[in-house]
């Protein structure tokens, strides 16, 4: 119980790209766990897509050893977490294994969407918040004005501007007094070193030799090697090959004790066994009698759907074994085996946002290397069917009963923050009054800042909304978003036929009021892109059966009449008669074949 008020368990939390990395990395640098000659920038970065982007997608954690004025030794666990608002699920994670975060805001940019979304979730889950003004060394630092938003947005101003500390934490600037502050003001871990084994499991990985290794804060009890574990919800039991902590990498010890931070390999081959947000405890009776599960964390909700299929037909297997190994550490990953006429076997995969989807499609062709064929994004609706009670979900327009038989059809909201200096309010509101939304509230931060909330349908912020407001505002505004529910939409299916078959894979969803333009450019797009055939294609774009958009492919004409060498007109008449009836006899039987790059091509999101 002693070593355990030496312990301080915290996390970085704040907006994409306010430097939680290069704090990390000043930390690793002040308590000596990395040595001078192997520091890096973004050091807790592991996957060589963060260092690229510059963002961190995965939660680290690493444990430091750092001493006072040559007096106690603190052991501090931190865990460096995303910011994007795509991987907040992450973040969650990391709150529910630590008892304080430091909530970092850049001084040049202020208080953005993902630092008040951030807070949020460690306001809720109690932890003790340590504000920090960061880049104060930048000539355009706003320094007073940041603190002064910090201020206003911590639960009742309960924190006076001139106690914000102010840091630079590329040039290492007061980081040490950051530290020294995690040490007076957050608590240390409260746990019962002599109850029962318990520890959450906040992530795990694979290891071909060592099988699942899980990532655990250590609620009660301690552990050690060799013993037997029990994993609460899924009943799976093994013996532990390893326990040990971060420093960054996987250091081996002896034993883990209530409070700490480590990890446990656990030899099981079998990934679904070690769910994220799992209790593990001992494999013995009379304990299990005393054992309550640990709250785990609220299942990730996915936002955004996408079919993933592999370019060849033979890498099937090969993308369920990534996609499986992928969902170990991102238990946000949800899919399912789904089958297209035009693109063969498959998996429909749900993401939580368009950068999510990106990434894990990266991380497919990079670390698997394979090759995917991806379909337009496309989001959750639910059905009511006449004469029936309750809705019935859907992520694919496959699953979608005939239209005849549909009463309504609901469609994901979400609340919207925008964050943006006053001078671009009138470009943002314009921006934003391009979405079939609802205006709420504008609110002031301060008299230079201004957060703007509104509510909308997620199809509309999918379609490149992001990048409409970065170049309304300058890059100045920043948005995050929450799903509020699902609310009645006017929408129509929109189907496409090609030379009189519907094609499956084309049809979508749209606004009522949209149909004709959405339609009108998918024909057009289909003109570019389908060879011409022997025969004049039609392609059309229709609503209920109705058709409301057409464009042809003329056919195809070899020049019959190149050999003849004079005479009379008629004998050319005549060959010119019997290719048009051949042609359109073979209008009547003929059939298009779409070849796997054309759905690419078409599906493809502008």
């Amino acid at each position: 119980m002693d070593k355990q008020k030496f312990i301080r368990n915290f996390c970085i939390i704040s907006h994409i790209d306010h430097g939680k990395s290069t704090l990390a990395d000043r930390f690793l640098e002040i308590t000596g766990t990395v040595d001078k000659r192997k520091m890096k920038e973004q050091f807790l970065d592991q996957m060589d897509l963060e260092r690229e982007r510059g963002i961190t997608i995965k939660l680290q954690p690493v444990r430091m050893v750092y001493q006072i004025n040559d007096s106690e030794v603190y052991i501090l666990n931190l865990i460096d977490t995303p910011g994007h608002v795509d991987f907040s699920y992450e973040v969650s994670r990391s709150l529910a294994a630590v008892e304080g975060a430091v909530l970092l805001v850049d001084a040049t940019q202020g208080v953005q969407a993902q630092t008040l979304a951030n807070l949020s979730l460690a306001e809720k889950e109690g932890l003790v918040i340590i504000p920090a003004v960061n880049k104060i060394d930048l000539p355009n630092a706003r320094i007073k004005e940041t603190k002064e938003e910090i201020s206003h947005i911590l639960n009742e101003g309960i924190f006076a501007p001139k106690d914000i500390l102010e840091i630079s934490a590329k040039q290492g600037t007061n980081v040490e007094k950051v530290l020294k502050k995690i040490i007076e003001r957050v608590p240390p871990p409260s746990g019962d070193l002599k109850a029962p084994f318990r520890a959450l499991i906040f992530d795990s990985q694979y290891d071909p030799y060592k099988g699942v290794i899980v990532y655990i804060r250590v609620v009660d009890g301690q552990i050690k090697k060799g013993e037997r574990i029990l994993m609460m919800a899924s009943k799976a039991k093994a013996e532990v090959l390893e326990v040990g902590f971060f420093r960054p990498g996987l250091v081996r010890a002896d034993i883990l004790k209530a409070g700490e931070i480590g990890y446990l390999a656990t030899g099981l081959k079998e990934i679904g066994l070690c769910r994220v947000g799992e209790t593990i405890t001992i494999d013995s009776k009379q304990d299990l009698v005393k054992v309550q599960p640990l709250p785990g964390y609220q299942e990730p909700k996915p936002m955004v759907f996408a079919s993933l299929y592999p370019s060849q037909e033979a890498d099937f297997e090969e993308l369920r074994e990534a996609l499986n190994k992928l969902k170990l550490n991102d238990a946000s990953l949800i899919f399912e085996p789904e089958i297209s006429e035009a693109l063969g076997r498959g998996f429909k995969v749900g993401f939580l946002g368009m950068l999510h989807l990106e990434i894990i499609t990266e991380r497919l062709k990079r670390e698997y290397g394979l090759e995917l064929v991806i379909t337009s994004p496309s989001v959750t609706y639910r059905v009511k069917i006449k004469n029936k009670d309750g809705f019935k979900e859907i992520n694919s327009l496959t699953q979608l009963p005939d239209w005849s038989l549909i009463e309504e059809i609901q469609e994901p909201w979400i609340k919207l923050e925008v964050l943006t200096p006053v001078q671009y309010l009138g470009q943002t509101m314009k921006a934003l009054q391009t979405l079939e939304g609802v205006y709420q509230k504008t609110e002031y931060l301060t008299s230079q800042r201004v957060k703007i909330i509104y509510e909308a349908p997620l199809r509309e912020i999918m379609t490149g909304f992001y990048d409409k407001l970065k170049s309304a505002t300058s890059g100045y505004a920043s948005m995050g978003y929450e799903f509020i529910g699902f609310r009645k939409g006017d929408l129509v299916k929109l189907d496409i036929l090609i030379a009189g078959e519907k094609v499956a894979p084309f049809s979508r969803l749209v606004p009522r009021s949209r149909a004709f333009q959405e339609g009108r450019a998918l024909v057009k797009k289909l003109k570019e892109i389908i060879p011409p055939q022997l025969f004049a294609v039609a392609l059309q774009a229709a609503v209920g059966g109705k058709i409301i958009a057409r464009e042809t492919i003329p056919a195809l004409r070899k020049d019959v009449t190149g050999y003849l060498y004079g005479g009379d007109y008629t004998r050319k008449r005549k060959l010119l008669e019997k290719q048009k009836r051949g042609k359109k006899r073979l209008k009547q039987i003929g059939r298009v074949h779409l070849t796997p790059d054309i759905y690419i091509k078409a599906l493809k999101t502008e």
